[in-house]
């Protein structure tokens, strides 16, 4: 696995921590209708959205007949508590926090079937609320209001009012939702895209920039090149030749012995090649297969651009091998910067080429 590879996944698991983390932190509020008939027999409708829903209830919708336990108001104990059951109309307990577990305050309403449970706080904290916590009883809608909406709710129960209750779904609230941080993540990310944007463009730029340059060089290297290669001597073999009888002597691109009738490039250096195989070699590498010699040098050609061209790549070293594994010469190494003018002395393994190189010099 690339380090490219690790580093995305690295950030997708931070990412999905994030995500995890934020959810945790967002809870939604419920609002709560209430509807009864008042001693004036009068329907009497109240709407608020001053409920929340629990950390591990279903965020949706339910509605019934509000029902208080018959004994303890808070509702608590493994024995029915309520004088209600499944086959009754649909119905919603209101239960008070305290003397139990919220997670037993649900499991007791639901096990006489009630579809929602509304808990209401502890006496002396008003209209104040919290999220409940209730990981054992997940599966039935539980929200929690304040002391005095539930007070005002229970004592219409206790005087024999039907009390109509619906549940819906208000709105989430957390630390991402808060406006000033709306906000601070708008600027943010603005900023962010326009500074991924902006160096989108400046790489892609460059990019073409020095693809442009680099191929403006070639043109003209090539154009260089093929000035050079015009003035290099060309010569046609014939039978007798010394290159057609030895067999040490063949051609260093193709690794073919040199035949009568074949025309040949003689290179500054000395070095001859087949003049087919050696011209496209020469256009792309201006310089010898064996010894690196540079043409464009040797003969004087200008070559304004060879330094910012061999910055931008390395040059290619070429290692001519025979059934065997064993190289045919090695490519010395000179120090383009030294001040003496003459030719380098080439040295090789094969001393077929060696002889070829000083009968060649003399």
């Amino acid at each position: 696995m690339g380090k490219k590879t690790q580093h995305c996944l690295l950030l997708l698991l931070c990412f999905s921590g994030l995500v995890h983390y934020s959810a945790a932190l967002v809870f939604w509020t419920a609002i709560m209708e209430i509807r009864y008939v008042n001693s004036n027999h009068t329907t009497e409708d109240k709407y608020c959205d001053c409920g929340v829903y629990g950390r591990n209830s279903p965020v949706e919708e339910v509605s019934g007949i509000v029902t208080l336990p018959t004994g303890d108001p808070r509702g608590c104990g493994p024995d029915p508590v309520y004088n209600r059951n499944f086959s009754y109309l649909p119905w919603i307990a209101l239960v008070k926090r305290g003397n139990c577990t919220f997670s037993e305050k649900i499991n007791a309403a639901q096990r006489q079937g009630a579809t929602g449970v509304v808990v209401y706080n502890v006496d002396g904290s008003g209209n104040s609320t919290t999220q409940m916590s209730h990981p054992d009883a997940d599966d039935v809608v539980a929200i929690m209001i304040g002391n005095s909406q539930g007070m005002e709710i229970a004592k219409l129960v206790t005087n024999g009012t039907q009390v109509m209750m619906r549940i819906a779904v208000g709105s989430p609230h957390g630390p991402w939702m808060d406006t000033y941080w709306l906000y601070f993540l708008s600027i943010a990310f603005f900023i962010v895209t326009a500074a991924s944007i902006a160096y989108f463009v400046f790489i892609s730029a460059n990019r073409i920039y020095s693809l442009s340059m680099h191929r403006r060089n070639e043109r003209k290297l090539k154009s260089e090149a093929k000035k050079a290669i015009g003035r290099l001597q060309v010569r046609k073999l014939k039978t007798g030749d010394e290159e057609t009888t030895s067999e040490s002597h063949v051609c260093a691109v193709c690794i073919d012995s040199y035949k009568a009738g074949e025309v040949v490039t003689v290179l500054t250096c000395d070095h001859i090649f087949h003049k087919a195989c050696i011209e496209p070699w020469l256009l792309e590498r201006r310089t010898c297969p064996m010894c690196k010699c540079d043409i464009l040098k040797a003969l004087g050609v200008e070559e304004e651009t060879k330094e910012n061209l061999s910055a931008e790549s390395p040059p290619d070293v070429t290692v001519i091998t025979v059934t065997g594994g064993e190289p045919l010469y090695e490519v010395p190494l000179t120090d383009p910067a030294s001040p003496h003018t003459e030719r380098p002395q080439h040295l090789y393994d094969n001393r077929a080429f060696q002889g070829d190189s000083e009968a060649g010099r003399r």
